[in-house]
Order: structure tokens, then sequence, then C-alpha cells
């Protein structure tokens, strides 16, 4: 890093370096803190804290853990806060060069996607310059609040839906202003307030809905019907609705309100408290679903709260999957899924609407391909 001297450390003074509020990593004899990326990191803060006073280099490279790019070695690059003193070697700038040659695997020129400006998963959290972006781009100042931003830009819908579609990283995973007032908290969901205010409402539904079966059989069928349609509901909002950028209104209402349902997710994808739906946007649009199940079973009430229970029962999955696909380093069978959501944020957002599974793309032809060919 030239203009700076860094300083040297002992592997005991790195080992303890292991928490979330101080995490430093090695690699070769570089010594990287990474505390501000352990909460944004894909794979999940657990990871990062499994190796936290460690060398990484092995995990860097282990494709069957996690696939890493260049990105994710210029992400440490900046992170670069000393070396590691070792019997073999005593820093020295030429040095450090050789062995962070050697580190890295073969280099490659990953494919940018013309779009979102991205090659990987590593770069959606990689963090915005505010001061660049802003002068580069002269979109949204993540310095302020971003809704009045939106509302008084004059943007054409054009250049609104292009600029929304390249993801920004705020500083340290935190939550960018959105409001900016008192309204602020409303914005804010952690992930865990979902199950805590909708499965007790999913388990009293679903109670009374039993009262009027005469076998469990029955109430379990129609229930697991419930979540079945919720599945193709899931798509058809994420498609449909979430993604009606073709039939957006070209105003400052219809972008705000876009802005406001899902823009601000793809403008700030590794925000952990703007992922999961905030309960009042969730009653608003699960009301009309409410009166739609009574409508289409509306010879057996018993049978259209059950059936509902089972799609809000769906809902729930659903969000609690899509936060953790963005925060959480998860099982085998998982981390398929959770390339092929990512890949919807910085590779092509026109597919891949499908985020509990990629069923429903399959059937209507807009699965997205997740191998990144490199030249």
């Amino acid at each position: 890093m030239p203009g700076r001297t860094l300083p040297t450390l002992t592997k005991s003074e790195v080992e303890s370096h292991n928490t979330t509020k101080s995490c430093y990593v090695t690699i070769g004899t570089n010594v990287y803190d990474v505390t501000d990326f352990v909460e944004s990191h894909p794979g999940g803060a657990d990871l990062i804290l499994d190796y936290a006073g460690k060398d990484v280099t092995e995990i860097l490279k282990d494709t069957d853990s996690h696939k890493h790019s260049d990105s994710a070695y210029e992400i440490l690059e900046e992170s670069h806060v000393a070396f590691l003193v070792t019997d073999k070697l005593a820093p020295n700038g030429d040095a450090q060069k050789k062995i962070a040659g050697s580190q890295i695997n073969g280099k490659v020129t990953p494919y940018v996607h013309p779009r979102t400006g991205m090659s990987c998963e590593e770069d959606l959290s990689k963090e915005t310059d505010y001061n660049s972006d802003y002068k580069q781009h002269k979109f949204l100042d993540l310095n302020k609040p971003l809704l009045m931003q939106v509302w008084n830009g004059g943007f054409s819908k054009r250049f609104y839906l292009d600029q929304v579609h390249r993801p920004r990283h705020y500083k340290g995973g935190a939550s960018a202003p959105l409001f900016g007032n008192f309204l602020e908290p409303l914005s804010l969901t952690p992930w865990w307030l979902v199950p805590i205010i909708w499965l007790p409402c999913i388990s009293y539904g679903t109670y009374l809905a039993s009262e009027g079966f005469e076998s469990t059989l029955g109430l379990v069928t129609a229930w697991v019907s419930g979540l079945f349609i919720w599945t193709l509901v899931e798509y058809i909002l994420h498609r449909c609705l979430f993604h009606l950028d073709d039939y957006l209104p070209d105003n400052r209402v219809g972008i705000t309100l876009h802005f406001l349902l899902h823009g601000v997710h793809h403008y700030l994808p590794m925000d952990k408290y703007r992922l999961v739906m905030p309960p009042t946007l969730f009653l608003v649009l699960a009301t009309p679903f409410w009166k739609l199940a009574h409508t289409l079973f509306y010879w057996n009430w018993h049978l259209a709260t059950a059936v509902y229970c089972g799609g809000i029962f769906g809902y729930v999955c659903y969000d609690l999957t899509h936060y953790f696909l963005h925060h959480q380093n998860l099982p085998l069978w998982y981390k398929e899924l959770k390339k092929y959501h990512l890949a919807h944020h910085f590779l092509d957002y026109e597919l891949g609407f499908g985020v509990t599974s990629r069923f429903w793309d399959r059937v209507f032809g807009t699965e997205l391909v997740t191998v990144v060919k490199t030249k």
C-alpha cells in the first residue's frame, strides 16, 4: 500500500481480534481488519467469525465452501491494516508483494453485467463511496435521506430503473436513512419479527379453521394447498408487481411507490433491516388475499381460512428464506438457491424471480443461468 507504513502484529495479537467488535484475519503475512464486513458478508457473520484471528487462505480457495472472485480480494485489500511477524519472514514491501501474488488464484477478467455494473455476489458487499457515486451518477446521495430525493429528483423512468438496479452498499452494512425523521423505525424490520408476529396468527387461524373439518387429513390438505398456492403468488408478486418496470408510470408518484415497495431493496440489497416486509406493508398486501380466498371458497369459511393460513405460512418461509439467502451461511442444499437469488441482484434482475424455489421460473421461462463465463 503506497504511502502507508503498516504496523506489525504477532500471531497472538491477531488471534485476540476474534469478535464482531474487532475481527482480524490473515492471508500469509498480511493482516486484514474485516470488522465492518462481518455483518454484511453474503455467507453470514458466523462464517467469518469461525475464522476470526486465523489465516483464511485455504477457505478463500475452497470452491466447495464458497467461490470467491477477485472482488473478494479487492475488498480485503482495502482492509489491510498490518503485517504478521513470523519466524520465517520479517515484513518488507517486496516480500509482501510476492506473497500476495502467490495467494490469489489465476487472474481472470470477470464478466461485468452492463446494467448492474457487477460481476459477482461479493460486489454486493463492496462499500460504496458516497461522494464519488453521487458525482458520477447524479442519482441519490447516500449521505441524505433517500425518499425525498426520489420524490424531488425529477428522474425519468428510464434513468431511475437503470440506477436503482445498480446495487450500492451502505457503510459497514448499516441501513441508509430513508425518511430521516420519526417514520424511520417503521422502515426497519429485523428478520425475527416476522415469525414472532405472524406464526401465532397462523396458529390461531388454523385452529379456527379446524373446527369446520371432520378429519385432520382434510385440514392438512387444504393447508398444504394454500402453501403451494403461495409459491405461485410469490412468483407473480415478484415478477408482476415488484418488477413492474415496463408498466411503471413515468412520474414521481409511480417511481416513489416502486422505490418504497422494492426499488430500495435492489438499490441496497445487503441492508439487513429492509430485507423482510414491514408488518404494516404486509397487512396492506395480505388483506386482498383474505377476501380473495373467501370469495373463491365462498361455500366454506373454514376451508377458505385453512387455505389462507397455509399461504401465510408460505409467506413467512419466503421472508425468512430471503433474509438468510442474503446474510447467512447455509446448508449445502441451500447454497445453490443462495447463488441463484444473489445473481438476480448482481447479474440480471429481469430473470430469476423465484426466491424459495426456481420451480415457477422454469415453468414460465424466466430461469436465470448462474454460471458466469469469464473472458
